[in-house]
C-alpha cells in the first residue's frame, strides 16, 4: 500500500505565506485523502487502486484531518486534493459552504443507493455505526448493553474513552436518558436541547480517561485495554477484535451513518475525479470493502453479487437485522447546529 502522508493545516497556511505554489498533478494522476489506519488500508485494496488500474490512473493516496483541512486548501487557494473521504456531516458542510462541488448524478448512478446516503456534494462509499466496545476481561460477570450502561459507572465501573468532536457524539447521552430515537434530534433542535446532551457528558467526564481524536486510535485503546469502555466505529473494533482485543459491542442504541466522497473546490483534475466517483460508486467496488472491514456497501445491488456471504452481511451495520435498532445520523440537523454545537463541546472539554 502507499504510504501515507499526514496533510497539517498548519503546514499549509505557512507554505501560502511563503508563496509557495503546489506543483500541478501529472495528468491521468488522482491525490485521494483519507483517514488513515486500518480504514483507509482497506479502501486502498478495495476501491482506490482496483479503480485505478480499470481507468488506467495512477492514485496518490494521503490522509488528513477532516473536512476543516479542505476549508483550509480552499480559502488559501491552494488546493492539492481531487477526493477527500469525509463523514455525511462533513459532506453536509461543504456543500452549504461550497467548499466541496456539487456532483454530477446524472453520471453517478446512485439509483440502488440506500435512501439517504448521498448529498449535493458527497456520494456515500459506507455504511458505518457508532457504537461502544467494552473490555470483556473487565466485564467477565454482566456485559453493558446500551448507552445507559456506558454512563452508568457504578454499575459498570472503570475507565472509559469519548470522542473529542461532536460529530456522533451529541446523540449518545440523550439514549443514554431513554429519549427515544424519534424524539433525539426534536430535543437537539435548540441550544437548550443541545447543552442538555452535554450536561449528561459532564457527568461522565471523571470517568473518561482519554477522549478520542482517531479510530486508530480508539482501536488501539481497546486492544492495549488501555480503557474499559470506549465509544467508536464498528469496522475498526472489528479489526482490533480480529488482532486480538478482549473487546466487543453491540448495535443496540448505535448510530448509523455513512462516508462520502467528495471533490474540493478548485481541485486539480475535477473532470477526472468526477469519472472516478462514477467508477467507484459501483456495486462491484463496493462490494469488495467488507472483505477487509465491516463496514456496509451504500450501493444495495452489492450485496446481489455472491461476493458478500451471508455470514458477513448479518455482520454489517446495514444488514436490516442491525438497522433497525440503530438511530440514523440526521445531516440537516448537523449542516444547521453542527457549528454552535461544535463550540459548546469544544468548551465543555476545556473546562
Amino acid at each position: 500500500m502507499l504510504k501515507h502522508k499526514k496533510i497539517i493545516g498548519s503546514a499549509i497556511a505557512m507554505a501560502v505565506a511563503a508563496g509557495f505554489t503546489a506543483a500541478p498533478a501529472i495528468a491521468g494522476d488522482l491525490t485521494i485523502a483519507s483517514w488513515g489506519g486500518s480504514y483507509q488500508a482497506a479502501q486502498s485494496k478495495a476501491i482506490f487502486q482496483p479503480v485505478a488500474k480499470a481507468m488506467g490512473i495512477k492514485i496518490k493516496e494521503e490522509s488528513y484531518g477532516g473536512i476543516s483541512d479542505v476549508r483550509l486548501q480552499v480559502k488559501a487557494g491552494a488546493v492539492t486534493l481531487d477526493i477527500i473521504d469525509t463523514g455525511s456531516g462533513g459532506g453536509a458542510r461543504g456543500g452549504v459552504e461550497g467548499i466541496l462541488e456539487p456532483l454530477d448524478y446524472n453520471k453517478i448512478d446512485v439509483s440502488n443507493f440506500v435512501p439517504g446516503t448521498y448529498l449535493p456534494a458527497c456520494v456515500g462509499t459506507i455504511v458505518f455505526s457508532t457504537v461502544f466496545a467494552y473490555n470483556l476481561d473487565t466485564y467477565k460477570d454482566a456485559q453493558p448493553k446500551g448507552w445507559a450502561d456506558f454512563w452508568d459507572t457504578k454499575k459498570f465501573p472503570g475507565t472509559r474513552s469519548y470522542r473529542a468532536k461532536v460529530w456522533g457524539a451529541i446523540e449518545p447521552p440523550l439514549l443514554a436518558e431513554g429519549v427515544a430515537m424519534d424524539e433525539v434530534y426534536k430535543i437537539l433542535d435548540s441550544e437548550e436541547g443541545i447543552d442538555r446532551s452535554l450536561n449528561k457528558i459532564r457527568e461522565l467526564k471523571p470517568n473518561i480517561a482519554v477522549w478520542w481524536k482517531s479510530g486508530a486510535q480508539h482501536a488501539q485503546m481497546m486492544k492495549d485495554g488501555e480503557v474499559d469502555m470506549s465509544s467508536g466505529w464498528n469496522g475498526r473494533f472489528d479489526v482490533a477484535i480480529a488482532d486480538g482485543a478482549k473487546a466487543a459491542y453491540s448495535y443496540d442504541g448505535a448510530t448509523l451513518d455513512y462516508d462520502c466522497f467528495g471533490i474540493p473546490k478548485g481541485a486539480p483534475n475535477k473532470d477526472l475525479a468526477m469519472k472516478f466517483l462514477v467508477e467507484a460508486s459501483k456495486a462491484s467496488y463496493q462490494a469488495n470493502m467488507p472483505q477487509y472491514i465491516t463496514y456496509g456497501p451504500t450501493n444495495t445491488k452489492a450485496y446481489d453479487l455472491g461476493i458478500i456471504d451471508a455470514e458477513l452481511a448479518a455482520k454489517l451495520p446495514s444488514h436490516p437485522d442491525n438497522a433497525k435498532n440503530q438511530l440514523v445520523i440526521n445531516t440537516e440537523w448537523y449542516a444547521k447546529w453542527e457549528k454552535v454545537a461544535s463550540e459548546k463541546y469544544q468548551a465543555m472539554l476545556t473546562e
